[in-house]
């Protein structure tokens, strides 16, 4: 790696608003990958800038660390991610983006109202969940779930 397309990790927090704890987090747990120098600085590739910023979106969106790391996993080492490798994470992440919008929207609706979840201390859920109905539906609250 030539010294010119080399970081240091002040860089990296710097250009990418990621605090250095959290770069060092996530290369902990392989989402990116530094090397050492013989004064055991650590030095990253331009590509991280990329991969950070892909983590940073995703995380955003809800998507966990195990995820986003299986995703990144898949990319080339050392290449920055292209738009072609972004097309291809985020289609893989749509269909769980769509299933959170709607259980949020649901959420959000549901808010002032009943949520199904047994505890019959809301003046209304006697008469919405009288007998706490729902709980043979299952776990949790039952009217809050959308179903997959």
């Amino acid at each position: 790696m030539a010294a010119a397309t080399e970081l240091t990790v002040g860089q990296v927090a710097t250009r990418s608003g990621v605090a250095v704890s959290a770069l060092h987090f996530y290369e902990a747990r392989g989402l990116i990958r530094s090397h050492r120098t013989s004064g055991n600085q650590r030095r990253y590739g331009r590509d991280v800038l990329r991969r950070v910023a892909i983590i940073k979106v995703a995380q955003e969106v809800g998507i966990s660390l195990a995820e986003i790391g299986e995703a990144l996993a898949s990319l080339p080492e050392g290449r920055t991610p292209t738009r072609e490798d972004w097309n291809l994470l985020s289609t893989a992440w749509r269909d769980q983006l769509d299933q959170k919008i709607a259980q949020l929207k649901k959420l959000r609706d549901g808010l002032t109202d009943c949520i199904g979840c047994g505890c019959m201390s809301i003046d209304r859920c006697p008469l919405r969940n009288k007998e706490d109905r729902l709980s043979a539906q299952g776990p949790g609250a039952r009217r809050l779930l959308v179903t997959r």
